[in-house]
């Protein structure tokens, strides 16, 4: 369903793209279900035994924010029973109507049936998320009809939007890798990624499609990973797949691939025709779960020495056998379980982070009506064994995370794989830190203790990392031969190039950073200064601040003519692509006026009236460039995780480095706007002083005599102000902090600045 409005979705410069509020690691959220029906308990079971549907619950309060008409249904597999108060839930906000949280839709809540500690889902995807795309994960009360069921984890949803966010597209091949029936003893359909021939209907019991097609192309994979492993990169981003199997391999995380039913994760197809795995369902991670493919692990020793080589050798886990058979890929797999076993576990960081989030929900721990363990069980299980339920024949209790781990990272590291001398990658550096767009750039790196260097770099963050061999032979711009000093030329393709340095020994590999492919050095071009007519500012989500002539919300491209005259624009073109300069030509006719500006519509609807390009804008960001007739770029601009209804735009006008911004469209740019006005469906609403110091005063021109409410949240998502309007209201502000805040008049929002 097609969003009309995103409630707040501020990044804060620093914090990774979508770190929003409603994951808040330090906050538990609030959600509150109301059904209209006494038997919401008996239909929700109903459902979950027969079609599975929603039923619709009459309001959804979440932080204080109401959605009416609501679907909700229970989850899971094992954790859910018909007969217990506490059963997981998922909530779509939008199966009835068009509406979100924060951009959220779907939200997942587990309830934490099978972890006496509360954490092993949370603190399992707080580690994840430094090494891979990864669901945001923290806590929530929840009750239903005014009465508290309990505390859930609350854990971003794997969907269209994630894979939008994540992989810049969500109408490729979408695979959710569980069995249909639900995984169990009784199941062999498994979704290992086993060749099991041409035929789609082979592959239908282990495998659900979450897309409209891609039965072929997740035969193909199969295929490929069987049959051609010297092409696995053209179809497979290996590289974020040995981080998930190191990762679940780390936190003995076996409800997963490498487990016993080889399951919970996704796979997305991207833009290069590779699947990106995404780990998902970690409740029962750190020991939780101990079913391998060949039994259980049902001592504590057996966790804590479960091989980090298990299933290498199980032609039923073709992504470890396969993978792991390539010299290369074993070396990059154990520098990556290195890199996990060092970062959290050796130094103890996990534990840390563990005992921050207890201490954030131990009191809702406490009061949980509805908890599956004790609360001493709670307290106990992030250092001690809990004897009670449990994996394991009969439940043999759950392993105390610190018990396991502390253990667990002693092993991994003692082992003559992660003892053996490792390469070391110092003095990384480009020959030149300010190349010019299409230069070449010697990238250099002292390195010992390596047979082979390997420079990995792209120019677009949608594109697949490329690797070339580094040389230390004196002919590479690298110094001296066998100096130590390796180099390896970069073309300079786009305005930000991102890379990594990769060496082996024999034994095992080490990156710089240690987190790539998941993280990279940088390198950028410089911005040539600004011409006659600019890239002035773009909005690349665009919910309320403008319309086209159709009335609709799309994304926009503002550009500025510098000088004292008019100039034709119909020889130049727009482009997101460095090796499509050309992509959009201005239609003939068009010009800009004499220090004037001119809009552009990025929605790919290039049949509508008005000035339409063929491309869209990425919220996550991309690169733009204004291009002439002889193909020479004129102007271009790099723009990264950028807000809904904010802008990024050039300060001071025409001629600055561009910031983060409110929306000026088709006007002069500026930190601060003496009035904000946003038009909406026949609703204007005005906001003034902008910045505001004591007070600001807020107008709705609307249909009169209706009381609409007014709400103000602070960049936390915390609502900090409420009242009703009818025409004009004023909001205090003088006890404020300074900062940016969003007014939301019933569904329609606005941003103001308070001094």
């Amino acid at each position: 369903m097609k969003k009309i409005f995103t409630l707040f979705a501020v990044v804060l410069v620093g914090l990774a793209a979508n770190a929003q509020s409603f994951y808040d690691l330090n906050t538990i959220q609030t959600i509150d279900i109301t059904f209209a029906q006494s038997n919401w308990d008996a239909q929700l079971d109903a459902e979950k035994a027969g079609n599975e549907n929603y039923i619709m619950a009459q309001t959804v309060v979440i932080n204080g924010t109401t959605f009416d008409s609501v679907g909700v249904k229970y989850k899971g597999n094992s954790t859910y029973k018909a007969n217990q108060t506490k059963n997981p839930f998922h909530i779509e906000l939008d199966t009835y109507k068009d509406q979100d949280y924060q951009g959220y839709t779907d939200i997942k809540l587990s309830n934490v049936a099978k972890d006496p500690s509360f954490l092993r889902e949370v603190l399992s995807y707080y580690i994840l998320r430094q090494y891979m795309h990864a669901s945001q994960s923290n806590y929530a009360n929840v009750t239903v009809n005014g009465n508290l069921i309990g505390l859930y984890s609350n854990s971003e949803a794997v969907n269209k939007s994630f894979v939008n966010r994540k992989f810049f597209s969500k109408k490729n091949t979408f695979i959710k890798c569980n069995p249909i029936a639900g995984a169990g003893p009784q199941s062999n359909d498994l979704p290992n990624l086993v060749y099991l021939g041409q035929d789609s209907t082979d592959y239908y019991p282990a495998y659900e499609l979450k897309s409209d097609d891609g039965w072929q192309e997740l035969i193909n994979l199969c295929d490929t990973l069987k049959n051609n492993t010297a092409a696995i990169e053209t179809i497979l981003d290996v590289d974020r797949a040995i981080w998930m199997l190191a990762y679940d391999n780390a936190l003995v995380n076996l409800d997963s691939y490498i487990g016993g039913f080889a399951q919970n994760y996704y796979l997305y197809r991207d833009q290069n025709g590779r699947y990106n795995s995404v780990v998902w369902d970690l409740n029962e991670s750190f020991g939780g779960f101990a079913r391998t493919g060949t039994g259980n692990l049902n001592s504590n020793a057996a966790k804590q020495q479960m091989s980090p080589l298990l299933n290498i050798n199980d032609a039923d886990y073709p992504l470890v056998q396969e993978l792991l058979a390539i010299p290369m890929y074993k070396r990059m797999y154990l520098a990556h379980l290195k890199t996990i076993m060092l970062e959290n576990f050796d130094n103890n960081s996990y534990f840390t982070q563990g005992q921050a989030l207890q201490n954030v929900i131990s009191s809702a721990v406490q009061a949980d009506p509805n908890k599956f363990y004790t609360f001493n069980n709670f307290t106990d299980n992030l250092t001690t064994d809990v004897t009670t339920g449990g994996p394991g024949p009969g439940g043999g209790g759950f392993i105390g995370i610190t018990n396991l781990m502390n253990a667990r990272s002693s092993y991994i590291l003692g082992l003559p794989d992660f003892t053996a001398t490792e390469p070391t990658i110092t003095n990384v550096n480009p020959s030149n830190t300010s190349p010019n767009l299409n230069s070449v750039v010697t990238i250099n790196a002292s390195v010992a203790n390596a047979n082979t260097v390997y420079l990995g770099s792209r120019s677009d963050i949608e594109d697949r990392f490329t690797r070339v061999l580094m040389y230390d032979d004196g002919a590479h711009n690298d110094g001296a031969a066998n100096d130590g000093v390796y180099g390896a030329d970069l073309t300079v393709s786009n305005i930000a190039i991102q890379y990594y340095i990769y060496a082996e020994n024999n034994t095992i590999g080490k990156f710089s950073p240690v987190r790539a492919e998941h993280e990279y050095h940088t390198l950028s071009v410089v911005v040539p200064p600004a011409g006659d007519v600019v890239i002035n500012e773009i909005q690349a989500s665009n919910s309320a601040t403008v319309a086209d002539q159709d009335g609709e919300y799309d994304d926009w491209i503002e550009l500025y003519n510098n000088t004292t005259s008019a100039i034709n624009l119909e020889n130049y073109y727009l482009s997101d692509k460095v090796d499509n300069l050309t992509k959009w030509k201005f239609p003939a006719g068009t010009s800009i006026p004499a220090n004037g500006y001119l809009i552009i519509w990025a929605d790919e609807d290039t049949a509508q009236a008005g000035i339409h390009a063929n491309f869209k804008l990425s919220s996550a960001g991309e690169t733009l460039f204004l291009v002439d007739a002889s193909s020479v770029i004129l102007d271009q601009m790099t723009f990264s995780n950028l807000s809904t209804d904010m802008t990024y735009g050039r300060y001071p006008n025409g001629t600055g480095a561009f910031a983060d911004m409110g929306p000026t469209h088709n006007a002069i740019n500026s930190n601060s706007v003496g009035v904000i006005n946003v038009v909406k469906e026949n609703i204007e609403i005005k906001a003034y002083p902008n910045p505001a110091t004591a007070v600001c005063h807020l107008q709705v021109s609307a249909e009169k005599n209706k009381i609409r409410n007014v709400n103000v949240y602070d960049l936390y998502g915390k609502k900090i102000y409420s009242n009703t309007i009818d025409t004009e209201l004023s909001i205090p502000t003088e006890q404020w902090s300074a900062g940016t805040y969003l007014i939301r008049v019933d569904d329609t929002a606005l941003k103001i600045m308070v001094q």
